[in-house]
């Protein structure tokens, strides 16, 4: 009996070929769990705790198949029974334990650490509904609960549990393990997530409404649930105290298991802070040793020596500031720590404001907690980190010169080619041996850069990965692309600094362009992806703009032929792996100094799409590695923006009456715009552009549009586009999150290798 049939006909006494899609889910399910089951856990006396907010994991089964060494085996299995792999991942939901780079961040570093063979887990909280599911109604976002733990999926329930106090009650958690095996190793990681069994899905109400004052019931609802109002502020600080008292009591349960007297805690635990979110593990820390007999001074000292901190972005929204009466509100037996630590950094360094955990607003500053009682803090590329020491953390590193280092962050080629992009895995293979599935580098398909087959098979991969998109959007959104256009893709968080709504300017200047006789040689399709906060009133107005700009050119048979837009409707990983290995251009077009790093820019290079970008974030890197002529770069410089900042010398008004943007934004609020568009939204971007552009959309747009113009021009030189596109993927391996890994604990971390 072969490997699934031996399922099958236990569980549905059927053939493989007899089973349905959702049917053989189940069995592949049951398959990976049961290997999975029979991996021992690593464990090596210290163990890294990687705390975040969010792990955007996507689907696991294909990943897990090939980590554990069965895909092409099954995939052999259900060929031969006439079934096809991505039609049964249909029936797999989408995990919705993260939103946007940093849950995939923390997804690919999980996966890393396992392969890596490390003895690390991530610890978070087991989300019912995630951020939200987003549909599009009459050209706008609109936020509907997306629930994802029904049925079959990988969630396993712990016997551990905790009790977590706050101001009013206690609540017991329950401990939830997802499995996660590294890549060929004989030893699993985990993803430890904490939840409640009394969160009850019928306190929503209209769409994702509900009360949030009902912490018994809410607690592990929903991610990110909206903070606009003071209910959801505190409702953020009862989620993230909950995740952090939880995972210090594991931290400390698992320390002492393994032989710890607490005194030597930093001998046994490693915790990582994955941004400010779980920054509330250091008091909360201090305070459980407190309760086991160790005085404060020494708790501090420990916690010092066990504790680094992830910076990922200089938005003053993400650098968080909780108020102590809200602090007070949640969990007051954290103020008393709180305000100690506060009186250390004052005798450390008397009056250094710029460096105070309390401020005179008497907020509690979260980042200067985790940098004062940490011992490393990280940016996630060159740029960024430099930022953070000569500008926005500069009080910092004058002081603790020592502390900062830069991680550039990476993805896991796993899921981005072998899983994503199986034809080019094969190509890769066959060209430069199979040694790049294990160590990443890929720099000897330079080697092919002249051999006519490899080109000529780079081709064909990107145009079945196009038809493979084209199907996908046929079935999901009822969307017919063109298979034989550019594919020009932007997919990320909706947020002004990633200027989504630049792009759309520029769509503007094409529609005009083509309405004026300036036909394309190539047909164009552009795509975006990303979801808009419920709070974000001006990131839903973009999204608003873009639907309005594609119902409108679908609708004109000028410029249809010619020019397509779409947005994709609720975009996720599972899209990512159509979206991405069809692209041919990459949008990375943040303004310079704003993206942290950005690692969708490195899953598109690792597939051979060109950059489109700034420099900002990753985008230095991949300049550097790529060289000039394999990578299209415009816009202002970091230290232009930073500049202009610190000098109030960006207006956008003077861009605006410039007369080839003047058109652009006024198409906004024109007629055509306006009759089937919400005429409030649209005015009130229109008037953000010409009045703030916060994020200077308008400064970088003339330049954006020549570079844009230039790209569509070179594609039709395609034989050397697929060069320059082979130049990109053979120098992705740089971007290896096994690479960025294994720095953070040559670094960092200091943990034995399995």
């Amino acid at each position: 009996m072969t490997l699934l049939s031996n399922y099958t006909n236990k569980l549905f006494n059927k053939t493989v070929a007899e089973c349905t899609e959702q049917e053989l889910y189940k069995v592949l399910l049951h398959l990976v769990r049961d290997k999975s089951k029979d991996q021992p856990t690593n464990d090596t006396k210290k163990k890294l705790y990687y705390f975040s907010a969010e792990f955007l994991i996507g689907k696991l089964l294909s990943n897990n198949l090939l980590s554990l060494g069965l895909y092409d085996e099954v995939q052999a299995e259900l060929t031969a029974a006439g079934k096809n792999m991505m039609d049964i991942e249909q029936a797999e939901n989408e995990p919705s334990l993260g939103n946007g780079g940093l849950g995939r961040l923390a997804a690919c570093f999980v996966d890393s650490i396992a392969t890596l063979g490390l003895n690390g887990d991530g610890v978070g909280l087991n989300y019912h509904y995630g951020l939200f599911r987003q549909v599009f109604k009459d050209n706008q976002q609109t936020a509907i609960p997306d629930p994802w733990l029904v049925g079959d999926d990988w969630v396993i329930r712990s016997e551990h549990s905790y009790v977590v106090p706050f101001k009013d009650f206690e609540l017991k958690s329950t401990l939830y393990d997802i499995d996660v095996p590294g890549y060929k190793q004989e030893k699993k990681n985990r993803l430890r997530l904490f939840d409640l069994d009394s969160v009850n899905s019928e306190i929503i109400t209209d769409g994702i409404n509900f009360d949030k004052g009902n912490i018994l019931e809410n607690l592990t609802l929903f991610l990110y649930p909206d903070d606009s109002d003071h209910a959801g502020e505190l409702l953020r600080i009862y989620q993230q105290y909950f995740m952090v008292s939880n995972g210090a009591q594991l931290v400390l349960d698992e320390a002492i298991a393994k032989g710890s007297n607490l005194h030597d805690l930093a001998d046994y635990a490693i915790i990582q802070i994955n941004d400010t979110h779980p920054a509330f593990v250091i008091p909360e820390l201090i305070r459980l040793l407190g309760e086991r007999g160790i005085e404060f001074d020494e708790a501090v000292k420990i916690v010092r020596s066990m504790t680094a901190y992830t910076n990922h972005t200089i938005l003053a929204e993400a650098l968080e500031k909780w108020p102590l009466s809200d602090i007070e509100e949640v969990a007051p037996q954290l103020l008393p720590i709180i305000h100690r630590l506060a009186e250390v950094v004052e005798e450390e360094y008397p009056g250094n404001e710029a460096v105070a955990i309390i401020d005179k607003q008497n907020r509690v500053h979260m980042a200067h907690i985790a940098i004062h009682f940490g011992y490393s803090v990280n940016g996630v590329a060159a740029l960024h980190t430099e930022i953070l020491k000569a500008s926005e953390l500069k009080h910092f590193y004058d002081i603790y010169p020592e502390k900062f280092n830069n991680k550039t962050n990476g993805i896991t080629f796993r899921r981005w080619i072998m899983d994503a992009n199986p034809e080019l895995a094969k190509l890769l293979d066959n060209t430069i041996g199979t040694n790049w599935r294990n160590d990443s580098d890929l720099t000897a398909f330079l080697d092919h850069i002249d051999d006519e087959n490899v080109i000529k098979a780079l081709n064909d991969i990107k145009h079945d990965n196009k038809k493979k998109l084209q199907e996908r959007l046929r079935k999901t959104q009822g969307v017919e692309i063109n298979n034989h256009s550019i594919i020009d893709v932007q997919i990320k968080r909706i947020h002004e600094y990633k200027r989504q709504q630049m792009l759309a300017l520029y769509i503007i200047h094409k529609y005009f362009a083509i309405k004026n006789g300036e036909i394309p040689a190539t047909p164009i399709t552009i795509i975006f992806g990303g979801k808009a906060a419920p709070a974000y009133t001006i990131a839903q107005d973009v999204i608003h703009l873009i639907l309005n700009l594609s119902e409108i050119i679908a609708n004109d048979p000028d410029v249809s032929p010619h020019l397509q837009v779409v947005m994709i409707e609720n975009y996720n990983v599972s899209a990512a792996t159509y979206l991405i290995p069809a692209a041919n251009i990459s949008e990375q077009i943040s303004l310079a100094s704003k993206e942290a790093s950005g690692t969708g820019n490195m899953k598109f290079m690792l597939n051979g799409a060109l950059t489109l970008g700034t420099m900002d974030g990753a985008n230095v890197e991949i300049h550097e590695l790529v060289g000039d002529e394999n990578i299209k770069i415009f816009g202002k410089l970091s230290d232009e923006i930073i500049e202009l900042y610190d000098t109030n010398g960006y207006v956008a008004k003077d861009y605006y009456e410039r007369e080839t943007i003047k058109p652009l934004v006024d198409f906004i609020v024109s007629d055509e715009m306006i009759a089937i568009g919400n005429e409030e939204r649209l005015t009130r971007l229109h008037n953000e552009l010409i009045n703030k552009d916060w994020f200077m959309t308008l400064i970088d747009l003339e330049e954006f549009i020549d570079a844009k113009e230039e790209l569509y021009a070179e594609y039709e030189d395609r034989e050397n586009w697929l060069r320059r596109s082979l130049v990109n993927i053979a120098k992705a391996g740089y971007f290896s999150s096994d690479r960025t890994i294994n720095d953070y604990n040559e670094d960092i971390w200091h943990l034995e290798k399995a």
